[in-house]
């Protein structure tokens, strides 16, 4: 029960941000990439590379992290449908070949089908992706976050000592 309020409270915290809504859901649907294909690849290492160098909100890439996971389990079998498909098709067999002996890109996986599904997919899908979180995030922003913030709860929260002694502490 702790940790579902914990993550909620990091969800809330997260579409919150100082960040733009840009950057939440660049973040986001970057973090989509860690749930739909499997963790332990070298796309995986150069994506986390990307996120720390670009300006996303990391908090959202590990929101489109735990939202994509399930969906990731859920679409495997479409995924390795997808990659079976394309390890096979002959005039790719070149490209394939290139791959596989190439000695930093043969860590890729790339000969796995359900990798190379799933990272095809997230390809073609970040940018839609990216378009959904940023509409998303700029919705709720402008619908349920303002609301809110006019609540007298909140605003009686927002303007307590015991409010402000807590975020001199809370661990960022």
């Amino acid at each position: 029960m702790y940790m579902i309020l914990k993550l909620i409270q990091k969800l809330i915290a997260t579409l919150n941000s100082d960040g733009t809504p840009g950057q939440v859901a660049a973040g986001m649907a970057i973090g989509t990439v860690f749930g739909l294909t499997p963790l332990l690849n070298l796309h995986n290492l150069l994506i986390l590379s990307v996120v720390v160098l670009v300006r996303v909100t990391f908090p959202a890439v590990m929101l489109g992290w735990f939202v994509a996971v399930p969906l990731g389990f859920a679409f495997d079998p479409l995924f390795d449908e997808l990659g079976q498909r394309l390890l096979e098709t002959l005039a790719l067999n070149p490209v394939w070949t290139a791959v596989t002996n190439t000695p930093v890109i043969a860590l890729a996986n790339l000969n796995n089908s359900v990798v190379l599904g799933s990272l095809v997919v997230w390809m073609i899908a970040v940018f839609p992706l990216y378009l959904l979180f940023r509409w998303g995030v700029g919705r709720y922003r402008a619908t349920v976050y303002a609301r809110l913030q006019r609540m007298k709860i909140y605003r009686a929260v927002k303007a307590s000592k015991l409010y402000n002694v807590y975020r001199l502490f809370r661990p960022e």
